[in-house]
């Protein structure tokens, strides 16, 4: 189970990319961009549960964009949304690495299902609110973090970094991704900020008697690892 999902449109029709995220906007946040590059560069951050992805894109198509985050490593399931429905097309676009593929013009009521299925088949989209670790859960409607059922006092990104971390169990996840996924690409802040609010959550963890491992991994990021895990 995950915390709320995060996808990325990418479609150079401006009009068509606000109708998109209007729609999907009940079931996630989105991210929009309107060219290959941009839509390469936000893609291979891997910050992203979904991308919705368009292939005639200004610059960089978008079989070039999946081809190029797939060989990066990056495994964000991928909905191809374009006007090209040929056979051909579509085998090309699932042997490049699409998770699915939807035609234009399409239906919004099919476009909202496939989006919800395939998030809820990778894990990102689940009807219960709860995600646990151990002795830990989090209520993310309710904005309510609790050890062995007290009560955890988080502040701001504090709940959203621990909820992050925790719908990600034995994942490494990097400083960049959680800075980008926390704070946005375009914050001023400084990447820093990140080891202050890591080294909070410590603080609180172990104040409230938690066994939960926030580990830091030399040159590679963070991960977090309930007590049978370790």
């Amino acid at each position: 189970m995950r915390t709320t999902a995060k996808v990325l449109v990418v479609e150079d029709e401006k009009a068509l990319s606000a109708d998109i995220v209007e729609l999907i906007e009940p079931i996630c946040e989105t991210t929009t961009a309107f060219d290959g590059e941009q839509g390469e560069f936000l893609a291979s951050q891997g910050v992203f549960d979904a991308i919705i992805l368009d292939l005639m894109l200004p610059g960089e198509s978008g079989l070039d964009l999946l081809l190029h985050i797939r060989n990066q490593g990056v495994k964000t399931p991928v909905l191809i949304l374009t006007a090209k429905d040929t056979i051909a097309d579509k085998l090309r676009g699932f042997n490049d690495g699409a998770d699915d593929y939807v035609t234009k013009p399409f239906h919004r009521e099919e476009l909202l299902a496939r989006m919800k299925a395939l998030l809820k088949r990778t894990g990102h989209l689940n009807s219960s609110d709860t995600i646990a670790l151990g002795q830990l859960e989090i209520n993310t409607s309710k904005h309510l973090a609790t050890f062995n059922g007290a009560p955890l006092t988080l502040k701001g990104r504090e709940f959203d970094l621990l909820a992050y971390l925790v719908a990600n169990p034995g994942t490494i996840i990097t400083k960049e991704q959680i800075f980008n996924r926390l704070w946005g690409f375009d914050s001023e802040t400084s990447l820093s900020v990140v080891e202050v609010y890591m080294s909070n959550l410590r603080k609180k963890l172990k104040h409230a008697g938690s066994d939960l491992s926030l580990r830091t991994i030399r040159n590679a990021g963070y991960i977090v690892e309930a007590p049978d895990e370790q």
